[in-house]
């Protein structure tokens, strides 16, 4: 799978959690890629979802991401 297909993937992943109420809660980063944890907005405390995060542009996407998240801005 090339580069550019695997990053629509994980971008396609992303994009499902934002739109099920999901927020970033937590990223833990090193040399195998980046766990991003997400948990839902309205329940905080339902079981959270983790995503491995593999490719340099769905890092920035999820950067992205948070920063709109962190400043109160639309997600999606």
């Amino acid at each position: 799978m090339s580069e550019y297909n695997q990053f629509l993937q994980e971008r396609e992943r992303i994009d499902f959690l934002l739109q099920k109420g999901y927020k970033i809660k937590n990223i833990t980063e090193n040399l195998s890629g980046a766990f991003v944890e997400f948990e839902k907005i309205e329940e905080p405390h339902e079981e959270n979802e983790t995503l491995h995060i593999l490719t340099p542009d769905a890092r920035k996407y999820f950067s992205v991401v948070l920063i709109k998240q962190q400043r109160g801005g639309i997600i999606n």
